[in-house]
């Protein structure tokens, strides 16, 4: 019994000197926290103003032919010739490249003969229908007269029209041999690649090429690569969040590493009617002049479009805002008593720079500078003070 006693005092002693020292490690905290309040904080500061701001995307993508197209054989042959080079410079209907052409040639020459023995045909049959339609016409006459048999008309009257039968296979036949010529002279010129008239609509180029003189091609074998430079297409891709805010027509501004310091403009023409579900991104494309020729399709781009701006608003600078218990605002600076006092702001357009206030109305000076160690209240040093 003494022994249970004895420990229960133990316990009650050891209670009451924990209680001491947490005692008086809570009052030396209180104390710290109270003299690093009253600690003066070294500051910037800069003036809240009155200015314009705009709300600016930034993009990044890359540049696109406004039209690309493959040039290729309809038919198979031994490659002659070719005539152009990366870098080269075509017009619509130019001469590309030679396919060799001998089969084709007397694949004609044959068709024609055969198209002028038709003909021939043709001309004889001609005749022949002639002597028959006469000797019917004999034979009519006389049966009226009832000089001629029933047997000799109807003899008559069978030639007649087995000539006319004939005659009219022989057109047939004229006619199977100029679609027949037609279809060679077709393939002959499939021999001769040309660059189409319907795609010349600018600054047309020689982008690749993919064989040699030689070669033997199938059909719809590459051959070279057409690309229209005269403007180009910068593609982007725009993430959910600026996907309202992209609309046809809004003005872009582009630059790239290959000519730095230096932006070319352009405008949004097409905008992707869904999100990719992987990514949640749509596509963006905007069409570039490019009368210079100095961009090129392939290119990296960094790409800068303006959804919005407001007039004669107060701005503060961006690195004025920061948050306290989860609330966004900005420490105003109370220079009489050098204190900073914290405000919560509502912000409209923030860029890279600056930030609008909505409410409330503010005026002076923010903190940009040191807010970090700052509370609302706080003591601070001004800039060329101490």
């Amino acid at each position: 019994m003494k022994k249970f006693f004895a420990i229960i005092i133990v316990l009650a002693g050891l209670g009451f000197l924990g209680w001491q020292i947490y005692q008086k490690a809570s009052d030396s905290r209180k104390g710290f926290k109270h003299e690093r309040q009253n600690v003066p904080v070294a500051v910037e500061v800069a003036l809240v103003k009155k200015a314009s701001i705009r709300q600016v995307g930034s993009f990044t993508g890359s540049l696109y032919p406004i039209s690309k197209f493959i040039l290729a054989p309809k038919i198979a042959g031994r490659l002659e010739k070719i005539l152009v080079n990366i870098g080269d410079k075509v017009e619509g209907g130019q001469l590309v490249a030679v396919l060799d052409d001998d089969e084709y040639c007397q694949q004609v020459s044959l068709v024609k003969a055969e198209l002028d023995i038709s003909r021939a045909n043709l001309q004889e049959q001609k005749s022949t229908i002639e002597n028959a339609k006469r000797e019917y016409e004999r034979s009519v006459a006389l049966q009226k007269k009832k000089i001629l048999s029933e047997s000799k008309f109807d003899a008559a009257e069978s030639e007649f029209k087995t000539q006319q039968s004939r005659l009219k296979v022989a057109i047939a036949q004229v006619s199977q041999k100029e679609a027949a010529l037609k279809i060679a002279n077709v393939q002959l010129s499939y021999t001769q690649i040309q660059v189409p008239e319907n795609n010349t609509t600018g600054h047309i180029v020689i982008g690749e090429r993919f064989v040699d003189e030689g070669a033997m091609l199938a059909p719809n074998t590459p051959i070279a690569s057409v690309l229209d430079i005269e403007k180009l297409i910068a593609a982007i891709h725009v993430i959910e969040r600026d996907y309202p805010k992209i609309q046809l027509g809004l003005e872009a501004v582009i630059s790239t590493d290959a000519f730095p310091g230096r932006t070319f403009t352009g405008k949004v023409i097409r905008i992707a009617p869904f999100l990719k579900e992987k990514s949640r991104e749509a596509r963006v494309e905007i069409e570039i002049p490019n009368a210079q020729k100095l961009l090129k399709p392939g290119m990296f781009v960094r790409v800068q479009i303006q959804f919005d701006e407001h007039e004669n608003v107060t701005v503060v600078p961006l690195t004025a805002l920061v948050k306290r218990n989860g609330t966004q605002g900005v420490f105003l600076v109370d220079f009489q008593e050098q204190k900073a006092r914290f405000v919560p702001v509502t912000v409209g357009i923030v860029n890279s720079v600056q930030a609008e206030v909505l409410n409330p109305p503010i005026t002076g000076s923010v903190v940009t500078l040191g807010h970090h160690l700052l509370e609302d209240g706080a003591l601070i040093i001004l800039p060329g003070k101490s």
